[in-house]
């Protein structure tokens, strides 16, 4: 079999990438059918994904500096991705029949990059009113929102952050409020519905904020909250109605087990219902919070009505708590150097994210809540790798990586099946043209589910924003 070169591969099999089973038509899910009136409804059940893997040719990319995103290099190591999942890595491997081969040599592979707090489609570019759909601004909780509901698939952020290495990222409402409503996780894929991209049976997140923010939007409009203690309150009243509500459903259900005709399902709240899901642990608390005391508060309030934060989001200060947050499997998904904005950003260290590593069992991630910042999330990550060498600490590739795969992949419930490059997971993979904590970086290729959705050879297949079309500038074309 001849190898391929890296700066060519089949035009024809591209073209199939780009074409498959992207598009909004609804069809056969594997997602469950909703339940019955007036009764809970799994999130999964709801809206459900449209995507198909597409079809692709088996692919291996061999002699290749191979980071796995489990914390191990391997030198000269090849990776082989078959029917859109990587079937195996190591040394010596074989393509099979009708294979295509990736010369690796002098490259590195990794995992997907994941974004874990980003706002692409709900806040896209242009920014301009019209778009701008990301913060229910109008309650200090609106669980009853969802982020997929505002995601425009056009947005051109799309296809900037496919260029540098992201293949799944969590879209997050704003943080307004103190429940902001539920995010979503996506598949990098072009699609002209979000359906189309929606990441199959990934559990969704509930945003929630603390600190600033809902207590300055509300305290300027003369309204609950206005203080931090007013943000606690406000969302222990919230749990208090949900417990209730999810109470209700399960005596209602013991009822009807029971075989009383009689039983009345309670009235359905979709406020509520997304806040008993949380409870039974369906959806994941993601937490937008900076003070490492407000974070130990919520901590302890999840203790109080027994559910689990899954991450702080930008949580400056975690560096002051990191053994607390290992203690309760608590990840920290953190800026490399973004500190001292507002008053609550002054304490922020750019070691931040390194100690948090560093602690036993820490779970450090590198997020982006930019637009901008989710193109270059490899050198986001470098640059906290330096900033913890200076702190004496020896952060090494394998280690890093983790930042922007497995941790986010664990933060969103994800990590059996995504993340890493081991066999049986999703064939995301990213071949980069050098060490991709270098500021030379780029990613040569980028594969979801074995599929070719980049090539930075052949930009006529990157998938282009319906937004852009026409535009001389986002086609490369001036004057």
């Amino acid at each position: 079999m001849k190898p391929q070169s890296l700066g060519t591969l089949m035009l024809t099999a591209a073209l199939m990438t780009a074409c498959a089973a992207t598009s909004g038509k609804a069809g056969k899910s594997d997602e469950s059918a909703p339940a019955a009136a007036n009764q809970p409804v799994a999130p999964s059940a709801l809206y459900p994904s449209t995507y198909r893997v597409p079809q692709s040719a088996p692919t291996l990319i061999r002699n290749a500096t191979v980071l796995t995103g489990t914390g191990t290099r391997l030198d000269n190591a090849d990776v082989l991705i078959v029917d859109g999942k990587i079937q195996s890595v190591g040394q010596n491997l074989q393509a099979p029949a009708g294979g295509r081969v990736i010369e690796g040599k002098g490259h590195w592979v990794t995992p997907g990059l994941i974004d874990v707090h980003s706002h692409l489609g709900v806040y896209p570019s242009p920014q301009v009113e019209a778009n701008s759909d990301g913060n229910e601004a109008t309650s200090p909780a609106t669980p009853n929102v969802w982020a997929e509901h505002s995601v425009w698939p056009q947005d051109p952020g799309f296809r900037t952050a496919l260029a540098g290495g992201i293949t799944s990222l969590e879209i997050l409402p704003g943080s307004a409020n103190l429940i902001g409503g539920r995010s979503v996780v996506l598949k990098n894929v072009p699609s002209v519905t979000y359906q189309g991209m929606k990441f199959p049976g990934a559990p969704q997140g509930m945003k929630m904020a603390c600190g600033e923010n809902p207590k300055r939007v509300y305290g300027e409009r003369n309204t609950f909250p206005s203080t931090r203690m007013g943000n606690v309150a406000g969302y222990r009243e919230q749990w208090v109605q949900a417990q209730e509500y999810l109470r209700d459903q399960q005596e209602f259900e013991q009822k009807k087990a029971k075989g009383d005709k009689d039983a009345k399902p309670p009235k359905r709240d979709i406020k509520l219902d997304t806040l008993a899901a949380v409870l039974k642990g369906d959806i994941l608390v993601q937490m937008h919070c900076y003070r490492a005391d407000e974070m130990a508060t919520i901590l302890d309030m999840s203790k109080e009505f027994g559910y689990h934060v899954a991450a702080f989001h930008h949580a400056v200060e975690a560096y002051k708590i990191s053994d607390l947050l290992a203690e309760n499997g608590v990840c920290a998904a953190m800026w490399a150097d973004w500190w001292g904005f507002k008053m609550e950003a002054y304490d922020g260290i750019p070691e931040n994210i390194a100690f948090v590593d560093a602690a036993p069992n820490g779970c450090a991630i590198v997020h982006s809540d930019s637009e901008e910042g989710i193109q270059r999330l490899n050198q986001e990550a470098a640059k906290a790798i330096a900033y913890g060498q200076r702190a004496g600490l020896s952060i090494p590739p394998e280690r890093a990586i983790k930042w922007v795969t497995s941790n986010p992949a664990k933060a969103l419930g994800l990590l059996d099946r995504v993340g890493t490059l081991e066999a049986g997971k999703m064939g995301d993979v990213v071949v980069w043209n050098g060490n991709p904590f270098s500021v030379y970086a780029l990613a040569d290729f980028v594969f979801i589910d074995g599929a070719v959705r980049y090539d930075r050879s052949n930009p006529a297949l990157t998938p282009q924003s319906d937004f852009t079309l026409g535009q001389p500038a986002a086609a490369g074309v001036y004057p």
